[in-house]
Formats: structure tokens, C-alpha cells, sequence
């Protein structure tokens, strides 16, 4: 972890201002479902829930475009939703939020990604997913190239959101870094499991330790198996930077010019590390929008994480309170 100052930061936060991010990937809603737990049901030994409040937040995809909207930036979102009930939701509450909604394509007979988490008290109960994960058909799989064609000349940084839904498909995937590459683009990759190593040539790769060990088979259990593991990411992917995120652990940064380097956990007290992720890919692009090294992006992206991860629920990151966590300001 290295210390920013002042006068850094804001030059930094000051730089990325209205600068235009694309956001390519998985569009998703989480719903929440809170009441009290008042009995056993007669008809099986689950418990009966009393559901007091009803909350719907935009996920994925769209909880990235939510978090760069708030550090200053201006997402354009491109991905797939539903013609569907939730899918006129997931619109509207872009459109409060006042994001971009043109690059989203509707489709028939594909529903909305909705996870739907039933909490009893404080008490997580349940989750119920709704969706399709299946890889876009041919005219689907068009359309969203069409919107990539469209918005990446016209965009500052390219950030590829997998949640392993069928849109970050490996042809649109290999496009897309293609045509970013060509426009100069910056691009920021937080990866899922099936397409893990088509994610090759990019600014910043950032897989977690779980997603690591899957894709490369191996356990990661001290630092000689960390060091590996990332050493054997940069030679098959060949990204620029690599942050591998670790949980309570914090992050390992290795770049092409330095030696691994360990950005410890900022998180106080965590309440729900749900969206975390989204927080990190966004924080860590905009910085970078913004002129910082890759130390200082990770540094503030690690920040953010902290923040978010002590609030319940997946919420987006605040940018004063990211402000003031860089500096040691009580929040």
C-alpha cells in the first residue's frame, strides 16, 4: 500500500472527470426480499417468511456503470436484458440514476438475470436466480458487435464485466480487446471462469484467488504458489498489469516492470462483500483514466472495496468517502 497525497489525488480524481467508459458484459438486477421469520411452515421444515420490504439494485454490468457514474466518469453500458417486467425495471432505475441506456439490447424469450436474496431478520435465507446463461445466439451475438463498433471509438476505456451470463461470448470477447487495442483504448478485464484465458493482451487483468486456482489447477496456499500462480497468468495472457484480488487477504499487483507487490485490505468492519468486485474494475479504470500508476489505482480501488464492503447489500462506492479513506479522514 503506498500513500497518496492531497495535492495527487486530486489531480487524479480531477483528471478522469466526464471522461467515457465503456462497460461490456453481464446486465443483471439483485433483489432483495427482507420480512421476519415468524414460524415453521406445516408443509416442510423451512421457515415462513414475513417479507416487511421489497429492494431491487442494478448488479453486474450495470452496478460497474453505476460505480463509475459516481466517481465522476460517464459509463456507457452494453450488454442484454429481457423483455420482460424486470427488464422495464432495470431501465427505469438506469434512467433515475441518469445512465446510459441506448447500448442495452432487449430480447424475446430471454429473460432479465435477477438474484433474488430472501434475508429473515439479518439472517440470509435463501437465493433464487433468474436466468439464461447460455452464449448469445448469431443475431444477438450481431447486435451487441454493432454496439461495440458504435461506442468504442468514442469511449476512453473499455471494461469487460464477465459473470459468465452468455454475452462476453470468446468471438465478442477477442473482438472487442481487438478494436480497443486499435483505438488506444485501455482495458480492464474482471474475468469469470469459462472464458478465463481467452482474455489475452489487455491493460489490467483481475481474476480473484478462487478463479485463479480453477483456471491454472492449482492451490494457492503460500507465497511461492502466489508468486507462481501470477507469473503463470502474465506468461499466458501476457496483460500489462495483473491484480489478482484475495479477499481478506488484500490484492497481489504484478506489472511487466515490477516485482509482485502486496496491497493489504482496507475493510473495517465487513457487513456484505457483495459488489466488491464491481468496485474494484471501476475504481481501478477510472484511476487510471486519471494518470495513476498502477500502484495508485490499485491502492485506491482497494480503498473502495473496504468502503463498499461494510455496507449491507451491494451498494456503489461514494467518492467522498473514497476521497476521505485516502487521505485517513474519518468517514
Amino acid at each position: 500500500m503506498i500513500n497518496i497525497s492531497s495535492q495527487r489525488l486530486q489531480k487524479i480524481f480531477r483528471s478522469f472527470q466526464d471522461k467515457r467508459i465503456l462497460v461490456l458484459g453481464d446486465i443483471m438486477l439483485d433483489e432483495y426480499l427482507i420480512g421476519k421469520v415468524s414460524r415453521i411452515s406445516p408443509e416442510a421444515p423451512v421457515p415462513v417468511i414475513e417479507i416487511e420490504e421489497q429492494r431491487i439494485t442494478l448488479g453486474g454490468a450495470a452496478n460497474v456503470a453505476l460505480n463509475i457514474a459516481n466517481l465522476g466518469c460517464k459509463p456507457v453500458l452494453i450488454g442484454i436484458i429481457g423483455r420482460d417486467a424486470m427488464g422495464i425495471v432495470l431501465k427505469r432505475l438506469m434512467t433515475r440514476k441518469r445512465l446510459n441506456v441506448s447500448g442495452i439490447i432487449q430480447l424475446k424469450g430471454r429473460p432479465t438475470t435477477v438474484k433474488t436474496r430472501i434475508i429473515g431478520y439479518t439472517q440470509h435465507i435463501a437465493r433464487v436466480d433468474r436466468e439464461v446463461s447460455d452464449d448469445l445466439d448469431e443475431l444477438s451475438a450481431r447486435r451487441v458487435l454493432q454496439q461495440i463498433n458504435k461506442w468504442i471509438p468514442r469511449c476512453a476505456a473499455l471494461v469487460l464485466q464477465d459473470y459468465n451470463k452468455g454475452v462476453l461470448t470468446p468471438r465478442i470477447i477477442e473482438y472487442s480487446i481487438n478494436l480497443a487495442r486499435k483505438h488506444k483504448l485501455p482495458i480492464t478485464v474482471d474475468p469469470k471462469f469459462h472464458n478465463f484465458l481467452l482474455y489475452k493482451n489487455v491493460t489490467v487483468f483481475k481474476p480473484n484467488i478462487k478463479e485463479t486456482e480453477e483456471a491454472l489447477a492449482i492451490k494457492i496456499q503460500s507465497e511461492t504458489d502466489l508468486i507462481r500462480a501470477c507469473k503463470k497468468l502474465m506468461q499466458k495472457l501476457t496483460p500489462d498489469c495483473l491484480l489478482l484480488t484475495r479477499g481478506a487477504s488484500g490484492m497481489a499487483l504484478l506489472d511487466t516492470k515490477s516485482p509482485l507487490v502486496h496491497v493489504p485490505t482496507r475493510v473495517r468492519n465487513v457487513a456484505d462483500v457483495s459488489g466488491a468486485g464491481d468496485t474494484v474494475i471501476s475504481t481501478l479504470t477510472a484511476a487510471l483514466l486519471g494518470g495513476a500508476t498502477y500502484q495508485e489505482a490499485a491502492t485506491l480501488a482497494n480503498y473502495a472495496a473496504g468502503i463498499v464492503c461494510e455496507e449491507v447489500g451491494i451498494v456503489p462506492i461514494d467518492k467522498q468517502k473514497l476521497i476521505k479513506a485516502c487521505l485517513g479522514q474519518n468517514l
